[in-house]
């Protein structure tokens, strides 16, 4: 058994939830891709692939893998949530094209020591944080 698996298996038995068939293809869908996607696009990409799921399945089964730190959740602020995996995924900040939808991922480690430089200036411990910069392009 893959560590993968297990590591499904287990949070899904944590939550109370049977390890079935359909959560199984919603979570191998979600990390055989580094896209960000929303949950209806995940919906029906199982359903071209012929795998009997409801729309249900794949929102809870989401829903609990964000829980779980193994999906992180992308609020993009007029009501839609795009989702990409965590497993094996570096840490990095989102830049977020407000006309396109375009979705351009960076790492800025001079701005991740000035965010701990802030909060220990402010009697802080830095847990975790989220970087989402809206953006437009540049007028020419």
């Amino acid at each position: 058994m893959t560590r993968s698996k297990s590591l499904l298996i287990n949070i899904l038995r944590n939550e109370g939830l049977r390890y079935t068939s359909q959560r199984r293809a919603v979570w191998n869908e979600l990390k055989s891709s580094a896209d960000h996607r929303d949950a209806e696009d995940i919906y029906l990409c199982l359903r071209r692939k012929k795998i009997r799921v409801s729309r249900a399945t794949v929102y809870r089964t989401i829903d609990v893998l964000v829980k779980n730190n193994l999906v992180r959740k992308m609020e993009l602020g007029d009501g839609r949530a795009l989702y990409e995996p965590r497993i094996g995924n570096e840490h990095h900040d989102h830049i977020i094209c407000l006309e396109t939808g375009k979705i351009t991922e960076f790492y800025n480690e001079d701005l991740e020591q000035l965010q701990e430089k802030i909060v220990k200036q402010r009697g802080y411990e830095l847990v975790r944080h989220v970087h989402q910069l809206f953006v437009r392009p540049l007028k020419k």
